[in-house]
């Protein structure tokens, strides 16, 4: 073999390396520019749902990195309640994250906390609801720890944070440090990270917020006749009833609502699961039960038993109540929650008309969010 032949040979594996670093670099931006690309988090508007939290001024803290579909946007177009990175209006230089609440061609409003909508001026506002995944994914927990306030009365109850024990009937109410639940900025966040967090929020604990949830697990002593959850909304209440191993063999899970308004009281009604259903002495079984979004709704391991539609509530002074008939019974991983309160303080008017091609932005972080509020 001649020496030409030898170094032409011995040179092809640096000529292979240059060719698959080059198609690496192409494809690598083709990537980042066309299909997929990565961001970091740099600011908590969207909280706690996604970080960008600063514990102090050194910029020490917590920050979310995520991958943003380029692609599908090409194909379709984008759905209310998607997160989405968006060049800002008002300097294209700068990329934003924030949820899609509002839709081309449709006013929206924001009134009680809560997001309404409509087509036009001859139809009425609806309340807009997000589908339970997302329902679930933005839910604020709030603190339990020494947060329950035990009934005069009660048999036996005591309450380590999120566990609850009843040796008989009973009661206990939360929040116990204050009579409703506010729009605290801390809520959703670890009890670990909230000493850490900046108090960034211009408003904090300023409005009163009705839409409300509690879950966990709960086993239901035999002589227990009925597991309630009580909702106060202001002057109504909304009773959430579980019947317990003693209630008569045909009892159905119930939903009743009552008003003890003298203006304008809502109808007192209630309405029954289309089954019988009972706990089971000694069972471990999953609940659910809230008032969300004007929609009330008890869950038994993961099933929708009953629901009831209710209108929009002006006074959103609220707690929830939970009561034992009967007997007694043993909760755990017991945990409240509360809806985002979405805001118009910072806003000029509180309901927007959107354009066509034109969608309204919020961050979850409603108290600390730059957003389509305010552009």
């Amino acid at each position: 073999m001649t020496d030409s032949k030898k170094n032409k040979k011995s040179g092809r594996p640096w000529r292979d390396n240059i060719e698959a670093v080059t198609m690496a670099i192409i494809m690598a931006v083709f990537l980042k520019y066309f299909i997929i690309e990565a961001y970091k988090i740099p600011t908590g508007s969207m909280q706690p749902t996604l970080m960008g939290a600063t514990f102090d001024d050194s910029g020490k803290g917590i920050f979310d990195r995520i991958l943003v579909d380029k692609l599908s946007y090409h194909f379709r177009d984008p759905v209310r309640w998607e997160i989405v990175v968006f060049k800002y209006p008002l300097d294209r230089s700068k990329n934003f994250i924030k949820r899609i609440c509002g839709m081309p061609d449709e006013e929206l409003k924001i009134e009680n906390g809560d997001l309404f909508a409509r087509k036009d001026e001859s139809e009425p506002y609806r309340v807009l609801r997000r589908p339970r995944p997302i329902q679930r994914e933005i839910l604020k927990r709030l603190d339990m720890e020494c947060n329950w306030r035990v009934q005069p009365g009660s048999k036996g109850w005591t309450v380590d944070g999120s566990e609850l024990v009843a040796e008989g009937p009973g009661a206990a109410v939360f929040p116990r440090t204050s009579p409703y639940v506010k729009d605290l900025h801390h809520d959703g966040y670890p009890g670990t990270m909230v000493s850490k967090l900046r108090r960034t929020a211009r408003s904090s604990g300023e409005h009163r917020v009705g839409d409300l949830r509690i879950d966990g697990e709960v086993e239901a002593r035999a002589e227990c006749t009925a597991v309630l959850f009580q909702f106060k909304e202001g002057t109504r209440h909304y009773e959430m009833t579980i019947p317990g191993p003693a209630a008569p063999d045909d009892a159905r899970p119930s939903i009743h609502v009552s008003d003890g308004s003298q203006s304008s009281p809502i109808e007192e009604r209630t309405e029954f699961a289309e089954h019988p259903y009972r706990l089971r002495a000694g069972k471990n079984v999953d609940f659910g039960a809230q008032n969300l979004n004007d929609l009330l709704q008890l869950e038994v391991d993961g099933e929708v038993l009953v629901r009831m539609e209710i209108p929009a509530a002006s006074d959103q002074r609220a707690n929830i109540t939970v009561r034992l008939e009967g007997g007694g019974a043993e909760f755990e991983d017991l945990q409240a929650y509360r809806d985002i309160y979405y805001t118009s303080d910072r806003a000029a008017v509180s309901s927007w008309k959107i354009g066509p091609e034109h969608y309204f932005m919020l961050g979850d972080n409603t108290q600390d969010s730059a957003d389509s509020r305010e552009w």
